[in-house]
């Protein structure tokens, strides 16, 4: 027993080193949080339909088919256009005189989750090493072990996503319409980065790889 709560401390402590990390998933969370309170759980909610069977996909030994180098071009690059479609949405959603938490119709939070997560290289890659390396250690200590793991994962997740959207939330009651078309403009930028850095990592690798 000593030795399932001494691996669970550690592996949330390098779970939330990882989800506090910006990324794609933050700028969402960000955004939606304006309008929905709850929108970093819903998020999470998508996320973990795609980490929970990813996680008994890796103990069942395939674990290298995610470090595929093929692979991952496809993934950053179909989850680079997504992200930059993403934030091309959220610009032109802020166009007009409607409040900007009206007017921002972006995509279902439990999809963002999902389809973010699926298509986020760098999210595969780390659940292919670090990740792997955490269940394969659960694993070890039993079945029970790696329930309580993947769970302790995913509330890590929801802790910090739903705490980003509900921070989110109540300063947007506080920040004014003008100061809230700011945040969101921000939140789409970051998308827009995030999707370019994909897209380029994932060409630059096809370049190298097959050019």
């Amino acid at each position: 027993m000593e030795a399932l709560i001494v691996f669970l401390l550690q592996a949330v402590l390098i779970s939330f080193s990882g989800v506090m990390a910006p990324g794609p998933l933050t700028a969402v969370v960000l955004a939606a949080g304006v309008r929905s309170r709850h929108a970093g759980a819903r998020v999470a909610l998508g996320h973990g339909a795609v980490e929970f069977p990813l996680i008994l996909i890796l103990v069942a030994g395939v674990g290298d088919l995610l470090e595929s180098e093929r692979l991952r071009i496809g993934i950053g690059l179909a989850g680079g256009a997504f992200l930059v479609f993403m934030g091309v949405q959220m610009v032109r959603s802020l166009r007009g005189p409607s409040h900007p938490a009206n007017r921002y119709g972006g995509t279902n939070p439990m999809w963002s989750g999902i389809v973010l997560s699926a298509g986020n290289p760098y999210f595969l890659l780390w659940w292919a090493t670090v990740g792997l390396t955490l269940a394969s250690r659960a694993l070890e200590l039993g079945v029970l072990a790696l329930g309580l793991f993947a769970i302790a994962h995913w509330l890590c997740d929801l802790v910090w996503l739903e705490t980003l959207s509900v921070a989110s939330f109540k300063g947007s009651k506080l920040l004014g319409e003008r100061n809230q078309r700011i945040v969101l403009i921000i939140c789409a930028l970051a998308l827009l980065f995030f999707g370019a850095m994909f897209i380029h990592a994932a060409a630059a690798q096809w370049i190298g790889r097959f050019g």
